[in-house]
């Protein structure tokens, strides 16, 4: 089965530039154990409309993503956060985490040279459920104790985690370039 992986510029996903055409990704959303993280990260530019005011904000910047596309593989997302989201996740990973359900949205952008603008090649429409996966005893997340120095403002921490889905099928787009769309299924729903 395919692999679906991706290295990202942090530093496009920072201080997008309309001349270089680098992969970049965003968690839009998140919530993990109940708690949401807040899409503080500065006013990002959408690639696919780089020219209109139309900007976000984000969770995380992403600098990598790996899925290998089976409906029950997990995915894994690394990225920057900012400190407030660090001190949260700093806070879950030094209690005990009772709920390990994580809601997740985001999106991945790449450059396509044949039609010769950006698209959405790895995304999602609505929060997937999912859960925290485990490696071993220990739950699959992490964040850093000290500041990225691959962008230095603003301030922000390399965070990682894996998640598997829910007893439930969900959908998650990819596109192999502009106007390439799949949806692929995430999930497979518990028959009785």
């Amino acid at each position: 089965m395919p692999t679906f992986s991706r290295d990202m510029d942090v530093l496009q996903g920072f201080n997008f530039k309309k001349d270089k055409q680098s992969t970049i990704g965003y968690i839009t959303a998140i919530t993990i154990g109940g708690i949401a993280l807040t899409a503080d990260q500065e006013t990002l530019t959408d690639p696919e409309q780089p020219a209109s005011v139309l900007a976000s904000k984000a969770v995380s910047v992403l600098n990598h993503y790996l899925w290998e596309t089976g409906a029950t593989d997990a995915m894994y997302f690394s990225g920057q956060i900012s400190t407030s989201n660090k001190q949260k996740i700093a806070e879950m990973l030094l209690g005990s985490f009772a709920n390990i359900e994580v809601l997740v949205k985001y999106v991945i952008y790449e450059y396509d040279p044949v039609a010769k603008k950006y698209f959405k090649s790895n995304y999602t429409d609505a929060d997937l459920q999912c859960l925290l996966e485990k490696n071993g005893d220990a739950l699959n997340i992490a964040v850093a104790d000290d500041a990225s120095r691959e962008v230095q403002s603003p301030k922000n921490f390399s965070f990682q985690i894996g998640v598997k889905p829910k007893t439930l099928e969900q959908s998650i787009n990819v596109a192999a370039g502009v106007q390439k769309n799949i949806v692929k299924k995430w999930g497979i729903t518990e028959t009785a």
